[in-house]
């Protein structure tokens, strides 16, 4: 499982254009790795909104924001076009990922699945805030306040 001073475990997966993207080439930038359940949900779509939303400010500080689920990337594509989404949406059919990140879990009715979780990445690699079990509505504006308290050199709070 992925915890707070572990280096951020690399990967690449496909976007909903099919288009590789690789953790490792947003080194030298903050990332924020938000996993999600499953497209076009009430609170996933609540989610990616919020987070397309204040994507211009998260690039102000330098922030990319990358989305991942289990879904594939023609949901992924359907799922961005429907909502006018901006983020990044990665597409773990394998769950590979998730499982390295410690997110694929077994929920209350015995099913695996993505617990909804997000990781502040810092620009040398290394996972400098989790957030695990979160709710979706507010989160981006939290995980955005996080980031900029965590550049003001700030280090109480959290999640």
């Amino acid at each position: 499982m992925a915890e707070i001073g572990d280096k951020a475990v690399d990967f690449s997966l496909p976007d909903a254009d099919m288009q590789l993207v690789s953790l490792g080439e947003y080194r030298g930038r903050w990332v924020v790795l938000y996993f999600y359940p499953k497209d076009d949900t009430p609170g996933c779509t609540t989610e990616a909104v919020e987070f397309s939303a204040l994507e211009d400010s998260f690039a102000r500080l330098d922030a990319v924001i990358l989305g991942v689920s289990p879904d594939d990337c023609i949901s992924h594509a359907d799922f961005r076009d429907k909502h006018g989404l901006s983020v990044r949406l990665l597409s773990d059919t394998e769950t590979e990922v998730a499982q390295a990140y410690g997110v694929w879990q077994e929920k209350q009715d015995g099913r695996a699945g993505v617990v909804r979780s997000t990781f502040l990445i810092d620009p040398q690699g290394r996972i400098v805030e989790a957030w695990r079990g979160v709710s979706a509505k507010g989160h981006a504006q939290a995980v955005l306040e996080r980031l900029r308290e965590l550049q003001n050199g700030e280090t109480a709070g959290g999640g």
